[in-house]
């Protein structure tokens, strides 16, 4: 009895000892899974904040400074304004930008310089062409970019608009715009004032054919200034 209950008491041990070690590897890899999941939460990835938004395109009128204001269309209400032959950037058409990040695009339309006689036209002699070129220039008298614009008159049909504010025939002033250019310059990143200086004018008028152009004499009439930039940043507050 004693024999057999050593041998009882051995199988049950062996058995009891079986079975745990049936279960020590289950229980192991437990272990490793949990070890796992926490090491993985640890080592979760931060959370990325959201991009800053782009800033959207503005566009307005720029300011501008015009050494010869003519006045403003009858038709369009628009303000036109002389474009002067030259080299020095501070006698031309002045535009300062709003502040802005990156380059800038600049646009304006272009108009030949007419003067408008009725009793020419009457006769049948007011027939006249214009070409001209202008220059955008930085406040340092870099050239930036040129514009031309060409514009023929026949007719008072051929008139882009009529100036306010003259003493002829309907109060208008004989000065008027001719052809209409629209031109689009991107002006770098960097330069917050430009200048629009005339460079050459071609002109066959009933006085004659023409094409020398002296510093300070008007060559085109510009209109619509506009200015498409990013607006810079809020400065930060200390």
């Amino acid at each position: 009895m004693r024999d057999g209950y050593v041998l009882k008491v051995a199988t049950k041990n062996y058995t009891g000892s079986m079975i745990r070690a049936r279960r020590l590897p289950g229980l192991i890899m437990v272990v490793i899974a949990l070890a796992s999941l926490a090491d993985a939460q640890t080592r979760r990835a931060p959370v990325k904040k959201p991009a800053p938004r782009p800033v959207a395109p503005k566009t307005s009128t720029p300011e501008t400074t015009c050494p010869s204001r003519l006045g403003m269309g009858v038709r369009t209400i628009r303000s036109f304004c002389d474009i002067p032959s030259g080299r020095d950037p501070a006698q031309g058409v002045v535009v300062t930008f709003p502040p802005h990040t990156g380059p800038v695009t600049l646009s304006f339309d272009l108009h030949a310089r007419h003067t408008y006689s009725e009793e020419l036209v009457t006769s049948g002699k007011g027939y006249a062409r214009y070409r001209a070129v202008i220059g955008v220039l930085s406040m340092k008298g870099d050239l930036i970019e040129r514009a031309a614009v060409e514009g023929e008159f026949r007719s008072a049909k051929d008139l882009f608009d009529r100036i306010g504010g003259g003493a002829g025939p309907g109060g208008v002033k004989a000065v008027a715009p001719v052809g209409d250019e629209a031109i689009y310059i991107t002006v770098p990143a960097g330069i917050d004032t430009v200048s629009l200086l005339g460079e050459t004018l071609d002109a066959i008028t009933p006085a004659g054919h023409e094409t020398v152009v002296m510093p300070g004499r008007p060559v085109a009439i510009v209109s619509n200034l506009l200015v498409e930039y990013k607006p810079a940043p809020p400065s930060r507050k200390r």
